[in-house]
């Protein structure tokens, strides 16, 4: 049961029926604390729009509604200059509790195919804080469009491949002529570019080898290959040790690099040039398109090629919008990918689509995020500039929860504040990036994502423990029915069904903080219903139904959770 979907149409059939067609009706959850309330606010724009009384037809509607649903546990009640107050029984609620099968599951009729590009660190070092946002955003996406139904695609656009492998590779052979001391000389990646880069700035003939290493490396050097995929497993392994601690579903399966386009590129060229779209400009092969103009008016160029014949990111990009729309048959091409990024993504949809590498159905979305700084509002680097490891990051958010658990419960074992400061340390993290709205910077403040009051994974997960532990001591078990009597249990048990709305909302516009804000308000509404409504103490039929609804709470903060990609425990 859609609430909000079922009690809409509703309200728009009988629109239609008093002669406002044409205007959607528009249903919301009001802030009146009664049993089930929600308020249409449609009528009054049509009403306008119609040059009607807006109240009168307000009128007119609610009397239509009466003699259909005057049997469905529904009131109607004109309100304010044209509203319609409608109130849900408190049979009727209980009914719908009982009915659905929750936490509700929003249902697509037509399942379509998604690839979703997130996380794709560049290779050349390790994973860094900057690719916290679209690693989390990117795995909730995939998440919520496989529960809802539809087939989600990630694909993992690593970069491996350009000039500064020049360096890495020269570095490499210079480091060590064993296998043995190359390996060690990979542990920390960091570290090893930085030295790379250092030598090419400083060493002009190590530069010259470097620039050298790349036009063997792509004219298919045997020994550079060779050594070129130690450093992509090496660094693919680093990131495979954050996708693991962070709990994301994107595996080695998934990643289709920046080199897997490399035929691709030469075709790709001659394809556009065959749709008349390149036009060469100081040698280079360019697009030019009417949309995308500088400061001064000129149309800018769209490098498909460059000067020395070489290709910049643009071309691979393209050669991957192909590879997706049409290989892959993606429906819908999203990418979570930093805000900074807008212009050459919408370039790249737009030759695409001029040069019919993709077709007009095809959905292609940049769904961009902003930075992540520090909590005085500066870049999140390191003392001396450099970024700081994501791996770090998580790592000290696992110890700084494990005190925390710690100071809390004394008497757990150190296995299990191992386990719990895991769950907790990186759900903080998660939840801190989820629940901020998406398109914003946001301030990484460990004392704020780590605290169990207000609206942070802590304090969620707490609540699920909270369920848990009521639901084990009881002496009895959850009936299979809910029967509502009090204000407590309406509110939480409305708030219980409105989970389908908080997903389908996300999916508007795939921000997070929509799902956050839902599963905090439920657990507050939890919270009042606990301590206004006895459970264990109350009468069996009262204390069974009351457990009901609390392992509906439970079921659904977990899923809630789930999607997020935060996991709860039972004991905190």
């Amino acid at each position: 049961m859609n609430i909000r979907y079922f009690l809409d149409s509703l309200v728009e059939d009988a629109m239609v029926s008093v002669g406002l067609g044409g205007f959607p009706a528009i249903v919301k959850p009001s802030q009146k604390i009664q049993f089930g309330h929600y308020q249409a606010n449609g009528i009054m724009a049509a009403a306008k729009a119609s040059k009607a009384n807006p109240r009168d037809k307000a009128s007119e509607t609610v009397t239509l509604l009466e003699s259909r649903h005057e049997s469905a546990g529904l009131s109607f009640e004109v309100a304010g200059p044209g509203f319609i107050n409608i109130t849900v029984a408190a049979a009727t609620l209980s009914k719908w509790l009982d009915e659905s099968e929750l936490p509700k599951r929003p249902f697509i009729e037509h399942p379509q195919t998604y690839v979703v590009d997130y996380s794709s660190p560049n290779l050349a070092k390790e994973m860094h804080i900057g690719h916290l946002r679209s690693t989390v955003i990117g795995d909730t996406v995939v998440r919520v469009l496989e529960y809802v139904g539809h087939r989600a695609i990630r694909v993992n656009h690593v970069g491996d491949w350009g000039a500064q492998f020049g360096s890495l590779l020269a570095y490499l052979e210079e480091s060590a002529q064993t296998q043995q001391a190359q390996t060690a000389a990979l542990a920390d990646l960091e570290r090893f570019y930085q030295e790379a880069s250092a030598r090419f700035k400083s060493d002009t003939q190590f530069a010259t080898k470097a620039r050298q290493c790349v036009v063997d490396l792509q004219s298919g050097d045997p020994h550079l290959l060779a050594l070129w995929r130690q450093f992509i497993e090496t660094s693919l392994d680093h990131a495979g040790a954050v996708y693991e601690l962070l709990n994301i579903t994107m595996k080695r399966s998934d990643v289709r690099a920046e080199s897997a386009y490399n035929d691709a590129l030469h075709p790709l060229v001659d394809r556009l040039n065959a749709e008349g779209l390149l036009i060469e400009s100081d040698g280079a092969q360019c697009v030019f398109l009417d949309e995308f103009k500088g400061k001064d008016g000129q149309t800018l160029p769209a490098i498909v090629q460059k000067s020395d014949g070489g290709f910049p990111y643009l071309a691979t990009d393209l050669a991957a919008l192909d590879y997706r729309a049409n290989t892959l048959r993606g429906n819908h091409l999203l990418y979570v990918v930093g805000a900074a990024q807008s212009l050459h993504l919408r370039q790249a949809y737009a030759v695409a689509r001029a040069g019919r590498l993709i077709k007009d159905e095809v959905e292609t979305r940049h769904l961009p995020f902003g930075l992540v700084l520090k909590a005085d509002g500066t870049p999140f680097k390191t003392r001396d500039g450099a970024d700081v490891k994501l791996i770090d990051v998580l790592k000290e958010s696992v110890e700084r929860a494990a005190a925390l658990i710690r100071s809390r419960n004394d008497g757990a074992t150190d296995q299990e504040v191992k386990t719990i400061s895991e769950v907790v340390g990186i759900g903080a993290i998660k939840y801190a990036e989820l629940q901020k709205n998406r398109t914003t910077d946001y301030m990484f403040d460990w004392d704020t994502m780590l605290a169990f009051e207000g609206n942070t994974a802590p304090y969620l997960q707490y609540a699920y423990t909270r369920i848990s532990s009521l639901l084990s001591k009881a002496d009895r078990s959850p009936s299979d029915t809910v029967t509502i009597t009090e204000e407590p249990e309406a509110l939480l048990g409305l708030k219980i069904l409105q989970f389908d709305e908080a997903v389908l909302a996300y999916l508007d516009d795939y921000q997070a903080n929509v799902v956050c804000q839902y599963l905090y308000e439920l657990s507050g509404r939890f919270m009042s219903f606990y301590e206004q409504c006895p459970v264990l103490s109350a009468s069996n039929d009262v204390a069974a139904s009351r457990l009901r609804l609390a392992q509906l709470t439970a079921d659904t903060l977990r899923q809630g959770l789930t999607l997020l990609g935060i996991e709860t425990v039972d004991r905190m």
